[in-house]
């Protein structure tokens, strides 16, 4: 599965089952460095040069990498663009998490947010996960905790997601975390010489709080 930001950066083009509770280890700010943040069978942190092999295992196959533009195709290319994040989020523009499934030592898939240009507040986020951790609900349990994590240590009010409308697990993954469906950006997006259209998806801080405050907390666990 995967949704992924619209514009490219320079290294890469551009760019889910029950909700365990989970706590965020900050740094001073999240520019400084990201937290490590703790879920049910998973672990979200930024990303680390070792994390290049098993990200270019995991993210070049075709039924992964088919509704994004080309991810990088060698580890080094991997490994620029993990240097890339991390000047990125330095400079307050964007936020890379390595997922981490438990019991392995290595990214196999990435959560990000990139702040819009001129747009305060506003967000595009996405995220992109090896086949072989489809189904796990990695995709519902890992982007709950980045959205929170948006909303409550970035700031942000808004969050903008964009997937091709022939991404059926995507736009699925979008609706299960409550993401409103806004509108179909016709022929918007270029894969291999096909157009595709594209749905846009939005959260807002808001309604996001109000879905937190309604579900049944489980207990925090924090490393």
């Amino acid at each position: 599965m995967e949704v992924m930001p619209h514009h490219a950066n320079p290294h890469w083009g551009s760019t889910v089952e029950t909700r365990p509770q989970t706590g965020l280890v900050p740094a001073t700010t999240w520019r400084d460095g990201l937290p490590v943040v703790h879920g049910l069978g998973f672990t979200l942190r930024e990303l680390v040069a070792a994390d290049a092999p098993t990200l270019m295992q995991h993210l070049t196959p075709a039924e992964v990498s088919r509704f994004i533009s080309p991810p990088p195709a060698s580890v080094t290319g991997f490994e620029r663009f993990i240097a890339w994040t991390q000047r990125e989020r330095a400079a307050g523009r964007y936020a890379c998490f390595a997922v981490v499934p438990e019991g392995e030592q290595t990214a196999v898939g990435i959560f990000q947010v990139r702040l819009l240009d001129g747009r305060a507040g506003v967000a595009e986020w996405g995220f992109i996960l090896g086949a072989a951790y489809w189904g796990t609900g990695l995709f519902l349990a890992g982007p709950q905790r980045v959205v929170d994590f948006a909303f409550a240590e970035m700031g942000l009010h808004r969050l903008e997601a964009r997937a091709s409308t022939a991404n059926g697990r995507g736009n699925a993954a979008l609706a299960k975390l409550g993401a409103v469906r806004e509108a179909v950006l016709r022929q918007s997006f270029e894969r291999h010489g096909v157009w595709h259209d594209q749905a846009l998806w939005s959260l807002w801080r808001g309604d996001w709080q109000q879905r937190q405050t309604a579900a049944v907390p489980t207990g925090p666990r924090v490393h």
